[in-house]
């Protein structure tokens, strides 16, 4: 028996060993690579005759791909923190487009006073009193003269509603007739 066909039956009776011994280093979505790398480099080697222990042999390439991809991701990490730090530099105050910043907010608050808009009526005072005044639940339940779990579930309708909303105008979805926003009153919905 040619030693390259040894090699090759000691790879594929070991193959699962190997896949879990590799399991411990690397994350799993790189342990096959890794298992099937140490046989590509086994292949490689030109005096295979040299080899006393194919078993071992495998398991010390195997070993050493994944202490080196660990190695490289360990760089990766780094840079990528080096490369989050220029990006927080480059995001900061100082580098901030006013205008840009300005035309984007104005334009958010056209959207979410839009959405706001389209709620039901009591949902939408609920809401306003909420999210804007900044009343308690127990105050709001007060002046409108409504319970408290009533005005719980308009301040969740109406968060669910403008967030949907937002969602859809920002994925490009502004159209009237195409953003399904329900608006209910006590006899069912209108438009």
């Amino acid at each position: 028996m040619s030693n390259d066909s040894l090699i090759y039956k000691v790879y594929l009776a070991s193959r699962r060993s190997l896949w879990r011994a590799v399991s411990r280093i690397v994350p799993p979505h790189e342990i096959e690579d890794i298992v099937q790398e140490t046989y590509v480099r086994i292949c490689q080697i030109e005096h295979k005759e040299n080899i006393s222990s194919p078993k071992s042999f495998m398991f010390t390439i195997a070993r050493n791909l994944a202490l080196d991809y660990q190695k490289q991701a360990n760089v990766k990490q780094v840079d990528h923190v080096e490369d989050i730090e220029l990006i927080d530099q480059l995001l900061s105050d100082n580098c901030r487009d006013e205008v840009y910043d300005q035309a984007l907010s104005d334009s958010e608050f056209a959207m979410f006073c839009e959405a706001v808009r389209l709620l039901p009526v009591q949902c939408r005072k609920v809401f306003v009193l909420k999210k804007v005044y900044g009343f308690s639940q127990r105050e709001i339940a007060v002046k409108l003269r409504i319970s408290e779990s009533t005005v719980e579930k308009h301040i969740a309708t109406g968060l669910k509603s403008c967030t949907l909303f937002m969602r859809k105008a920002t994925a490009g979805d502004t159209g009237q007739g195409q953003i399904n926003v329900q608006r209910q009153s006590k006899g069912g919905s209108y438009d």
